[in-house]
Parts: structure tokens; sequence; C-alpha cells
């Protein structure tokens, strides 16, 4: 008897399409018993011994070792109330080197072309005759990689002459089932090893998240921002100042989201105060309010941030860009707790909490007159310095998995794979936008990323651009002046309105560039004097 090349192809192509073992299993077996004349198809794995005590060949095991577990088995019999499926019964397990099936694990073949004429092999010789069984065929199943490991052994009875043709395909099936088995062996140790993973991570997020209180999207846990949450839970119970210093785009909001969460004003609104993107002629009428007539365009009373912040806490977020001749009267706020609304002689009290906080050198601000010096120490009762990214690179991979999944889901898509070389590249990167910039980069990735892995275009990141910057000096450990780094950081913003053309912000403006808002290049081009040529 031998397979047509057409079953065959189909039998071996469905084996190597499977990757649970259990299913693959019973593919092998039963795609073998659909072959001509085979009658009956098994495979045997070698397992560690589990019924020693009750099993059938007791007797003739010679040790209680691993041993051979039947665990597929498929083919018709002529009796319609026999089961060739179950992996039960007289044969369900062999002492390796016991009897036929023992033999091949040992790793050698057998070829029974007529059992008739060589009996030895067949423990009944009476079901071979009602079942009208002429041959039998055993290959091991050897491991590809280790060739030297017999993984288990397939046999097939045959109701027909098992002719040395027969064998022969037998052998590429077996083969191929090996490797297959081996696969889906690694497959599942590999899923098994996921889910370990997944857990122990579900249990180190929620032990981090014990030991800092579960701090809301503030993550990482690097010395600089355990520091950062040692503060916020030192200064959130009481009523003080905060200002929170540090770059743009560094969470600075998150700071002061948490000092609300965990103040005892927490159950009362957070009113933010952009102080950037108020137009000078408006900063009185945002914060304290006006009444109707005040000005040209009210026309109808209007309650201000401190109004809507009442008993709870306003953020005022880039503090040092309030105009300094209006900077008394949020001052006289902080000192007295009142102020006027505008076009109105009543004054009204203000039971707020302020947190403020700045990506200047608010100290440096007050030495060139730009800042009040007492508004400063008013709000300077508890500063809390947020580090750059690039200062705790540590905190990026915990940053890319929250980005990811937090991305995953609001784009409907798959959770992707990060590549150990991916994370280590988005570590070694700078990160000029901080930690709003990754998030940008996050987003970007996951849209453009095909396929289950996610992958990083560096160069290309929003925030980089493409913008050369100057190439650290690796001969020696240079350090740059105050003066060199703000002159770097003007040739910088040059480059990106130059490509921009201009443009300050919207899809392709300068600020998307720099990752950052155009509320902050505003403010910088101002700070440094740049002004489009005519």
């Amino acid at each position: 008897m031998e397979p047509s090349y057409r079953s065959l192809k189909e039998l071996l192509l469905g084996i190597a399409s499977e990757r649970s073992l259990d299913a693959l299993l019973q593919r092998i077996v039963r795609g073998l018993a659909e072959q001509p004349d085979v009658a009956l198809a098994r495979v045997w794995l070698i397992q560690p011994g589990d019924i020693c005590e009750v099993c059938p060949r007791r007797e003739e095991c010679p040790r209680h070792v691993p041993c051979l577990h039947l665990v597929a088995s498929a083919g018709t019999s002529r009796d319609p109330a026999a089961d060739w499926s179950r992996t039960t019964g007289e044969f369900r397990r062999f002492p390796i080197g016991v009897r036929k099936i023992g033999t091949v694990a040992q790793g050698q073949p057998v070829l029974v072309p007529e059992i008739a004429r060589d009996p030895r092999w067949i423990a009944h010789p009476e079901w071979t005759e009602r079942e009208a069984i002429v041959g039998f065929g055993g290959q091991p199943l050897i491991d590809p990689i280790d060739r030297g490991e017999v993984l288990g052994v397939l046999g097939v009875f045959t109701r027909a002459h098992f002719d040395s043709e027969t064998h022969e395909w037998l052998q590429i099936v077996a083969d191929h089932a090996a490797s297959a088995i081996a696969n889906a062996r690694a497959f599942e140790e590999i899923e098994r090893l996921h889910r370990e993973l997944e857990i122990e991570n579900k249990c180190l997020r929620e032990e981090v998240g014990a030991q800092f209180g579960n701090f809301g999207d503030i993550i990482g846990s690097s010395p600089l921002l355990r520091r950062v949450v040692e503060q916020i839970e030192l200064v959130a119970p009481t009523e003080a100042t905060v200002l929170i210093e540090g770059e743009s785009g560094t969470g600075k909001e998150l700071v002061a989201r948490e000092v609300h969460r965990r103040s005892a004003r927490a159950d009362r609104p957070l009113i933010q105060v952009n102080c950037a993107s108020i137009p000078r002629e408006l900063y009185e009428s945002e914060f304290f309010g006006h009444v109707k007539g005040a000005f040209t365009g009210a026309v109808a009373n209007r309650a201000g941030r401190f109004a809507a912040a009442d008993r709870g806490t306003i953020f005022l977020d880039e503090v040092g860009e309030i105009p300094l001749e209006l900077q008394s009267k949020l001052l006289r706020v902080l000192q007295e707790g009142s102020y006027e609304r505008v076009g109105e002689e009543r004054t009204r009290k203000a039971d707020v909490r302020i947190i403020a906080a700045t990506n200047r050198e608010l100290r440096k601000e007050v030495e060139a007159g730009r800042f009040r010096e007492d508004l400063y120490y008013r709000l300077n009762v508890f500063p809390i310095a947020v580090a750059p990214l690039r200062e705790r690179r540590e905190d990026i991979p915990a940053l890319v998995g929250h980005f990811v999944e937090r991305t995953a889901r609001r784009l409907g898509r798959p959770v992707p794979n990060l590549t150990s070389a991916g994370c280590e590249a988005l570590e070694r990167y700078d990160w000029p936008g901080n930690v709003r910039e990754l998030e940008n980069a996050i987003e970007r990735a996951m849209i453009t990323s095909t396929g289950e892995r996610l992958r990083f275009d560096l160069p290309e990141l929003p925030g980089a651009s493409g913008i050369p910057l100057p190439k650290p000096d690796t001969t020696r450990d240079a350090v740059l002046t105050e003066a060199q780094m703000r002159e770097l950081e003007r040739e910088n913003i040059v480059a990106a309105l130059k490509r921009s053309r201009w443009k300050v912000g919207g899809k392709d403006g300068a600020a998307e560039l720099l990752g950052i808002k155009p509320t902050t290049l505003a403010s910088r081009m101002r700070k440094l004097e740049l002004e489009r040529p005519d």
C-alpha cells in the first residue's frame, strides 16, 4: 500500500500548520487513518511514569521511570461498537525497550510486512484476524534539534502488505510529526512563560502601586521619580502652595493632579489655567471674572477661574508667562485671599489652594527683572522638581508599556510586541520633548507599524524631526556653559522654524516638530527675540 502524493502532501501541510500539541496529535493519527488500507494509527510520547501501581505493563517494566504514554489514536474497526479513538486500555503505557512499541522507542524502526508470518510482535493474534490486520510499521519520533532524543513512537496497523515503500513514507511523516511536536511543545512553553510573565508583571504593578500609593498616571520607579512621589505624599495633605519645576513634557500636570487628589480638597474642583495661552488684555477677566459692560465684549457677568476653584485647587501652568504688570494682582490673592472682578468694586474672598508650574528658572527670571521676587517666594513654599526623561531612563520601559496599552485600547488594536532592541533604542534616545514626546512617538509607531512588532524610526520621531543637533564630544567630557546651551536651543528652534517656513502652530508647524505646545514655542521665541524675517 502507498498513499497518493496529494494526500501525503495535505497531511504534511496540515501537520506543519498546527501549534497546539493536542490538535497536532489528533491531526497526525486522523490523517494517517484516512490513508488507503490504514486500519489504526497511534502516537505514544515519552513522559514520566504516572500509573505505575496499576499499569498493565507493571510486571514487564524494568524500573519505574519515564515510559511511553498513548496520547492519540484513530482508526476504523470492523466492529461498529469499537472506539479506536480512546487512549485508555491495555496498551496505554509501554516501558521503553519492551515489546515492539518499546523497541521503537529505543530508536529502532520496526517493520512487520506480514504479521501472520511473524506473530512475535502481536499480543493478541485473534484481534489481527478479526480486524484483518496484515502489516505493522513503527517509527521513532526523533527531536530534529537534538537528534539523539526520542520523543515517542508513531505506529500504524494496515490491512495490506506493509512494504519498504510504505515504510519510507511513514518515516517521512514521522520526521515531520517529530518536528511539529517539538515546535508545539516550544510554543506551549512560550505561552506558559508568557502567562507567568503577565501574572508576575501584574503582581509587580500591584506591588509598586501599593508601595507608592497607586499614583495614577505617574509611571516609573526611578530614584528621581520616587523622590517626587515622596514629596507629593508630604505636601498633599497640607494647604501649602506648591511650585512644580521642570522642562516641558515632563508631566508637571500629573504631579499637580496627584497633589490635589491626595489633599483634603480632592472632592472639590481642580481648575487648570494655562497662563501662556491667555491674551494679555484678558488676564484679569480670566482669573477674577468681570461684570457686564466692564469692557468692550463684556456682554454678561462672568465668574473667573478663582471663583470656579472655590474651596478647591487652582493649577497655574506656565506661571512664568504671566506679564510682570499683572503679577501684583496674583500676589494679592496669595497674600490676602481676596480679589475684585473687573468693573466691580465688591471684594470677594478666594478659598483656593495654589499649585503652580513652570519650565523656566524663576530665580533667574527674578534676577533679570521679569518676575516679581515677592511673588516668587509666595509660590516657592514647597518646590517639586520633575527631572527630564533623559535623567531617569530607567522609567522608559514602564512608560512605554503604559502608553502602548493605552494607545492600543484607544485605537482598538491588539497590544503589539516590543522587542528588546526597540526598548534599548528608546532608552538611548535623549527625548528633548520628554514624556510627551515619548507618548507621541508610541502613538505614531502604533499607527505606522504593521505586524505584531512595534517598530521605531528614531530619526523620524516627532520632536527629533531630522533636525540636526550638535554631536556630543566623545573625545572628552564636554561641559557646556549656560550661554552655549541657550545658543544650541536657539539654533534648534531656528532650524525647526525654517523647516516649517516659520509656521509656529498646527500640523507640520515648528511646535509639532519640536514636540512642544505652540504657546511654549511662542514664549521661547519672545525670550530669544526671534522674529520672522521679512
